[in-house]
């Protein structure tokens, strides 16, 4: 069991990986309120879990893992939750003013609508592989073979170009 981390150390490491935390909270929850929640839920996870971080493996796929597992829950957890109710919240869409920079281009977009369709497994291999994650990593943080993964998204880029292709014929 490793040593428990100080305040300071705890806010360095999750200053440092707060890029992987918000994209995967971002890529998962749509509604601004249920991102903030989620990003909490992963940085408490990531605090409950330090003890048992092996450091064989770099901080970055470790934070991955908790933070897909966190999401990936809390994805179904909703997703069960909207099956038994029909809140406002499926029928109002956030304005794309809560876009990061460069998300305006209507290519761009149209990529995170396709890559948001995509189930639970897919959109983690896609956020992975566009975030520079090696095959290897992206293996390691998903549990599956590097052969898997490479198949899966040679897979996933033909099916999304074709879909890409559909939608903007130009």
């Amino acid at each position: 069991m490793r040593p428990p981390l100080t305040d300071d150390q705890f806010s360095a490491l999750i200053d440092e990986h707060k890029g992987i935390i918000y994209k995967i909270a971002h890529s998962y929850c749509r509604n601004a309120e249920d991102r903030k929640d989620l990003i909490q839920e992963i940085i408490v996870h990531v605090w409950k879990s330090h003890g048992r971080y092996d450091p064989r493996f770099k901080q970055s796929t470790w934070i991955y893992r908790i933070a897909l597992n966190v999401a990936i829950s809390a994805y179904r957890r909703e997703k069960r939750r909207s099956e038994r109710t029909s809140p406002l919240e499926e029928i109002i869409i956030e304005p794309a003013a809560k876009q990061g920079p460069g998300e305006t281009d209507p290519k761009i977009v149209t990529l995170h609508r396709l890559i948001d369709q995509l189930d639970e497994l897919n959109r983690a291999l896609m956020i992975l592989y566009l975030d520079d994650n090696s095959y290897r990593d992206i293996a390691g943080i998903l549990g599956l073979t590097e052969t898997n993964v490479a198949t899966k998204i040679n897979r996933l880029k033909l099916k999304i170009k074709e879909q890409f292709n559909q939608t903007n014929p130009d």
